[in-house]
């Protein structure tokens, strides 16, 4: 069994410990449904905001407090290798899910989860993901240039090794990406990125817990 551990820091936040089981193999589709035979256990940590005691002048019923208006979680569903991470993450907050791409996919049977099927060329899906995305929404992806787009829009973007992207970043990431396409068409053999491992997969849960609760923070119930 591998346990990891990375930082939290998620002011006013209790922390607790979940477990998350992945298919140990390579080339195999990760998943979170089913019991626990032929799957690694993988453990991360998540953050747990207490509501806030409502106030009586509110006019509400004790220990009932409106939700404020939900995010919506895009991912770039092609290829992506943490869709069963994504699917349990939004379970837990009970967000929906858009996975785009260019074929159907088999979906869980969750709710809030649905599948846009993108027909046109290469970068078809990724125009409707920028189309789509507003101002506080996650978007999945390994693709940088898409990463840069839905960052002016303002939405929150997370790659699928659970590095997120930003303001700071998303400029020297677009260079790297375009250096390693010059050595490519030059006849450089760059290689592809390294494959997920646990570590990756329990780093990618707590940024997507991070960002989901970054939103909410500032988005209280009214």
């Amino acid at each position: 069994m591998a346990v990891f551990f990375l930082p939290l820091k998620v002011p006013g936040a209790m922390l607790r410990w979940s477990r998350f089981y992945y298919e140990n193999g390579p080339g195999r589709e990760n998943s979170a449904a089913g019991g626990s035979a032929g799957r690694a256990p993988l453990w991360y940590l998540y953050a747990v905001t207490p509501s806030p005691a409502p106030s009586p002048a509110a006019g509400r019923p004790e220990g009932r407090q409106e939700e404020p208006a939900l995010l919506h979680i895009y991912v770039d569903a092609d290829a992506c290798p943490v869709k069963a991470e994504i699917y349990r993450v939004a379970g837990r907050y009970r967000l929906e899910v858009t996975l785009v791409a260019n074929s159907r996919m088999r979906l869980p049977n969750q709710e809030g989860v649905r599948m846009e099927v993108v027909k046109g060329g290469f970068d078809a899906a990724d125009d409707w993901i920028a189309g789509q995305v507003e101002a506080d929404d996650i978007v999945i992806t390994a693709d940088i240039p898409l990463a840069g787009r839905c960052l002016k829009r303002g939405a929150r973007v997370i790659g699928t090794s659970g590095r997120p992207f930003d303001e700071n970043n998303i400029g020297e990431a677009l260079a790297t990406r375009d250096l390693l396409s010059e050595l490519r068409d030059a006849g450089e053999r760059t290689g592809g990125p390294p494959p997920l491992t646990g570590r990756d997969r329990s780093r990618f849960l707590q940024r997507l817990d991070e960002a989901i609760q970054a939103i909410r923070r500032g988005h209280p119930p009214s």
